[in-house]
């Protein structure tokens, strides 16, 4: 009587080099691939539909172990289960098993640190661990991330959402980037329960209706003359930084990062690299002569031209605004004077508006406008900084129009 199972040997086994399958009995076969390479499938019919069930290569898997396995996916189609099923099932409690012990916390460092070298700068890693130690950290860094559902998503952001908006959007969105890569890497499973769209939408207010974005706190520009000649009686190379931010209407980081050599003392002109500028677009910077004679004073002990306590380093990102603090002015801010500026700009001289936005390396806001306007109207901007540096050099006054060619003549009489 042929045997119907248990058909194969150890010595067979090792023999058999022909591509093919060759039974075992019992829906256990022996694969061989064209490669030569050998492996155990267990083929089965469930509900009419023929499946095959993968046990392992035989050099990991013996004949002994091959028919074990087989024998107990047997058993669970007797139970009416679907062996691959039942594999897939035991394989997710497995990984949500090891997911308990990866928390929220350790699931941020690990996004942030495989993503931190897309970012344009290490501020922006700064300001993820800020905000998520600040806010997220407390309440659910220490919980495992596969147990994070909707309910303790807005715990974390409820407190936060209408008292400071935009810190609170900026937060869920890097909790679901969190989630998603969390999900992703298998440490969870589900939708997302930080999703705004369709989920914490009918939960959260909508934040474009709860407050307006707040801009930076700004100097009154009538009192830019006033605080100029304060600011000038500090000492230190981030007071000078802060003067010549202020001069150059720049931001604080393009003025931190500024190098001599892009520097040209004799053209009075300061040029910004693509690479450093919020726009990822040269700018070329008309110094006043008081910008110029700020510079002059400057040592030159290495690369930078506000070089910070560290050798090589530059001024740390606070460094202005500890000034502003000596100054007991917590009231604006650095990045306020570019406010400042503007608002001069428009309210007490003639400049044409395209001039003061390109003194700001802003982008103007009609894209037809902007492709006629392929230059950077230099000339007229060394007017507008010189014009606005001679104006933070005076006393505190009544607003002055300042026209963009100075006086000129009508009839005899200076206009």
């Amino acid at each position: 009587m042929p045997r119907l199972v248990a058909k194969l040997s150890p010595l067979a086994v090792s023999k058999f080099v022909k591509p093919g399958y060759y039974g075992d009995g019992a829906g256990l076969w022996l694969q061989v691939s064209p490669s030569g390479s050998k492996s155990w499938i267990f083929r089965f019919t469930l509900a009419g539909r023929q499946r095959e069930m993968g046990l392992g290569a035989v050099h990991t898997v013996n004949l002994t172990e091959a028919r074990a396995k087989a024998k107990e996916c047997r058993q669970l189609l007797l139970d009416g289960q679907d062996p691959l099923e039942a594999r897939k099932a035991t394989r997710l409690a497995e990984t949500l098993e090891r997911a308990r012990a990866m928390t929220f916390d350790q699931c941020a460092s690990a996004y942030i640190k495989a993503h931190r070298a897309g970012w344009k700068n290490a501020k922006h890693a700064d300001q993820w661990e800020n905000t998520l130690a600040t806010y997220a950290s407390p309440i659910v860094g220490a919980l495992p991330v596969a147990e994070i559902d909707t309910a303790l998503v807005v715990k974390v952001l409820g407190p936060v959402w209408e008292t400071k908006t935009e810190t609170a959007t900026r937060l869920r969105g890097r909790i679901e980037k969190i989630l998603d890569w969390a999900t992703v890497s298998k440490y969870r499973l589900g939708e997302n329960p930080a999703r705004w769209r369709g989920h914490l939408d009918k939960l959260l207010a909508n934040p474009n209706k709860v407050a307006k974005v707040a801009h930076h706190p700004a100097l009154p520009w009538r009192d830019m003359g006033t605080f100029m000649e304060a600011l000038r009686a500090q000492e230190g190379v981030a007071a000078r930084a802060l003067e010549f931010a202020i001069l150059a209407a720049a931001r604080s980081g393009e003025v931190r990062g500024a190098t001599w050599a892009e520097i040209d003392l004799d053209a009075r002109l300061w040029i910004v690299p693509a690479e450093r500028m919020k726009a990822k677009k040269e700018h070329r910077v008309p110094l006043s002569k008081r910008a110029v004679a700020l510079l002059k004073k400057l040592p030159r002990e290495g690369d930078l031209v506000f070089p910070g306590a560290r050798e090589g380093k530059a001024l740390s990102d606070m460094s202005l605004t500890a000034v502003l603090r000596r100054m007991q002015r917590a009231d604006i801010t650095v990045h306020g004077f570019r406010s400042t500026f503007r608002d001069w700009c428009a309210e007490s001289t003639g400049f044409p508006r395209e001039v003061c936005e390109h003194a700001l390396a802003h982008s103007l806001p009609d894209k037809v406008e902007a492709a006629y306007r392929r230059g950077d109207l230099l000339d007229k901007r060394i007017l507008l900084m010189q014009a606005w540096a001679d104006y933070c050099a005076q006393p505190a006054t009544a607003a002055k129009v300042t026209p963009i060619r100075g006086k000129r003549k009508t009839g005899g009489r200076s206009a």
